[in-house]
């Protein structure tokens, strides 16, 4: 089977090919510290991670809104998963790593300035764990909520 790249307005759109940053690559993978390019580049901080809890801040830049100057849904669904993974996370001490498995959202109210979300995890076992989260803006406005599902695997 030959695959053929999209085309849009006349332009041909072929994969990016990426090639890792040196700086980046010797930051840790896995672990309590690990370093995920993306969520460092949207200037999330972990602020607190234990005992099945997290807490992770960041402040809204103008390129993280939306076209109504609220933060993006995007941006708030990825601080509500990089929470609930790190509460589920420490709820087994940074042992093994989590993938999402699945998040479902609801969006509440617009939001501006610093967000913090909270999550927890509510339950699981082994190989499962499951958490949910909430985003408040700085005045305590609930912004969203989430559920999420997260699988444990091995660190790679």
């Amino acid at each position: 089977m030959h695959c053929v790249p999209p085309k849009l307005g006349g332009m041909n759109l072929t994969p990016l090919q990426l090639q890792p940053d040196p700086a980046s690559a010797a930051l840790p993978r896995s672990g309590r510290s690990r370093h995920v390019p993306f969520t460092a580049h949207l200037g999330f901080v972990i602020e607190q991670a234990d005992a099945g809890t997290a807490v992770v801040s960041m402040a809204l830049q103008p390129h993280l809104l939306n076209n109504h100057g609220a933060g993006h849904g995007g941006v708030l669904m990825t601080l509500m998963d990089m929470a609930m993974a790190n509460a589920a996370l420490s709820r087994i001490d940074y042992a093994r790593e989590v993938v999402t498995v699945d998040m479902h959202v609801a969006f509440m109210s617009a939001s501006s300035g610093r967000l913090v979300a909270t999550a927890r995890a509510t339950g699981g076992g082994k190989s499962l764990c499951f958490c949910e989260a909430r985003v408040e803006d700085e005045n305590g406005k609930v912004a969203a909520q989430a559920m999420g599902t997260f699988r444990y695997r091995n660190a790679s």
